[in-house]
């Protein structure tokens, strides 16, 4: 028998992507649609920072994919961004669990940037480029929320013994 234990805590890591998801989709008035932060980028960045061993670029993929069903846009390419996403925080989870949490926001505005950048580059290939400022704006917002949802996650992390 091992002393390890047991893994607990899928189901939590399944609704918090959910509530992600239902928060990605809830209507609200177009002129704040803009300020929306990137939901699943952030779950996903969180469960990636806090158990690597849990999700990864597989999970990144498999979440931007149904991003994609789910937005309509171009199949894969919220899968590949989400999954870059992913491998960037499964490789820098040791160092950024270590930073204090401005830092980690900083690191997170980085990372969202990134996601957002390529599904820009993707949609410039396929000729339906966005040249507005207010494109980068979900970057921000999702950097000003990342104490909020850090906290929040770590308090359901450790309520339900995710492990």
């Amino acid at each position: 028998m091992s002393n390890k234990p047991a893994a607990h805590g899928g189901i939590i890591i399944l609704v918090s992507f959910g509530v992600a998801f239902i928060l990605t989709m809830l209507p609200i008035p177009e002129a704040w649609a803009i300020y929306r932060p990137e939901w699943v980028t952030l779950v996903l960045i969180y469960w990636c920072f806090a158990l690597p061993h849990r999700a990864g670029v597989f999970t990144g993929w498999a979440v931007g994919f149904l991003l994609d069903i789910h937005l309509g846009s171009l199949l894969g390419m919220h899968a590949l961004t989400l999954a870059i996403v992913a491998y960037l925080s499964y490789k820098l989870h040791i160092r950024i669990r270590l930073y204090p949490l401005i830092q980690q926001a900083l690191i997170v505005l980085l990372l969202v940037t990134l996601s957002q950048m390529l599904v820009l580059w993707i949609n410039g290939i396929t000729g339906h480029a966005s040249g507005d400022w207010s494109y980068w704006l979900p970057s921000l917002t999702s950097m000003l929320v990342w104490p909020w949802v850090f906290y929040v996650m770590r308090t359901v992390r450790r309520l339900y013994g995710v492990n």
